[in-house]
C-alpha cells in the first residue's frame, strides 16, 4: 500500500512569514470592530433588561420603550456581529467533507463555498440596502408609543451583510493567495 501524496501544484500550507495584504488587514480590523460593537449592543440590552425589571417589579411602574429597544439591540447585535463570527470561524460547521478530501480538492471546495456564500450574502446586502432605503426615504416608524424611525434598526442589516460580504471576500483572497489554509485545516 502506498502513501497518498497530494498534488504539489497547489501549496496548501499558509505563508506564515509573508505579510498579509492590506485589504485583508483592513477587513480584519472592520470585523473586529463589528464584534466589539455587537458585544456592546448585547451588553446594553442586558442593562436595559435589568432596568426594565427594576422599573416593573420594584417600582411597579410601566415601561414604554425598553422591550422594543432590547429587541432591536439583540437583532442588531446578531447582524453586526456576523463578520466577526466569520473571521474567527466561530460558526457551527461540520468539517467531515473537507477532512475526507485531499488537499487539492479541499482547496477547490473552499473556493466554491466562499464564492457561493459571498454571492448569497451579496444578494442579501442588496435587498437589505433597498429595504433600508425604502424605510429611510418614506420615513417609516413603528406603531408604538416610542415611534422608532425604522431606518435606524434596519441599518444593522446593511452594515452586517455588507461587512460579512467583505469578510467572505477577504477569506477568499486569503485562500487564493495561500495566506490561510482552506477551512482553516492543515494537511491530511
Amino acid at each position: 500500500m502506498t502513501a497518498h501524496t497530494p498534488n504539489q501544484s497547489i501549496d496548501t500550507t499558509p505563508l506564515l512569514n509573508k505579510e498579509r495584504p492590506l485589504f485583508i488587514k483592513a477587513v480584519s480590523l472592520l470585523s473586529t470592530v463589528s464584534g466589539w460593537c455587537s458585544a456592546s449592543m448585547t451588553l446594553a440590552a442586558v442593562f436595559i433588561t435589568c432596568q426594565m425589571i427594576f422599573i416593573r417589579f420594584v417600582l411597579n411602574g410601566s415601561t414604554a420603550w425598553q422591550t422594543e429597544a432590547i429587541i432591536y439591540l439583540i437583532i442588531g447585535a446578531t447582524l453586526v456581529g456576523l463578520p466577526f463570527v466569520q473571521q474567527v470561524r466561530g460558526h457551527v460547521n461540520v468539517d467531515l467533507i473537507p477532512l475526507a478530501l485531499p488537499a487539492r480538492a479541499r482547496y477547490y471546495l473552499a473556493i466554491f463555498t466562499l464564492c457561493v456564500s459571498a454571492g448569497v450574502i451579496g444578494i442579501m446586502f442588496f435587498y437589505s440596502y433597498e429595504y433600508w432605503h425604502l424605510a429611510f426615504s418614506r420615513g417609516w416608524t413603528t406603531d408604538t408609543v416610542w415611534g422608532v424611525r425604522l431606518w435606524i434598526p434596519h441599518l444593522s442589516m446593511v452594515i452586517g451583510f455588507g461587512l460579512l460580504f467583505l469578510q467572505l471576500v477577504a477569506d477568499l483572497v486569503a485562500v487564493v493567495l495561500n495566506v490561510e489554509t482552506p477551512f482553516g485545516l492543515g494537511e491530511k
